[in-house]
């Protein structure tokens, strides 16, 4: 079992292609033990995005703070506390934040997306 407090946890940048004002924290990972599912704390800061981008793998979101929205290919969901999202293999998607203090969320994916292929949207970075 792992038992600890997320702050403990170093924060690092989000250095894809196309990441602005990203943070990410690996809460819970394979290096943990866990044998199936990874889960990361996103912070968005104001302003910021994370790439628009695919994966040949799925994702669960659930919004812990602020405000943004989540494009799917070109269209935007609102995001507030509370939304849950899921975002399908190979969906072309990007988190925005769009209020005035930092979006955070939780993402979960599993273990072996780290050996698999993301793919930066042409476009990313436009908002």
């Amino acid at each position: 079992m792992k038992v600890n407090h997320f702050a403990d946890i170093e924060e690092k940048p989000v250095e894809m292609e196309g990441a602005r004002g990203c943070m990410v924290r690996w809460l819970v990972s394979e290096s943990d033990g866990a044998p199936n599912f990874a889960m990361r704390r996103f912070e968005v800061a104001p302003g910021g995005f994370t790439p628009r981008h695919s994966h040949p793998y799925e994702h669960e979101v659930y919004v812990l703070e602020g405000e943004g929205v989540v494009y799917e290919n070109d269209q935007p969901h609102p995001l507030r506390p509370g939304a849950v999202v899921l975002v399908k293999p190979d969906e072309v998607h990007q988190f925005q934040n769009t209020g005035d203090a930092p979006l955070k969320f939780l993402c979960l994916v599993p273990n072996d997306a780290a050996k698999k292929t993301v793919t930066v949207a042409p476009e990313c970075g436009v908002q």
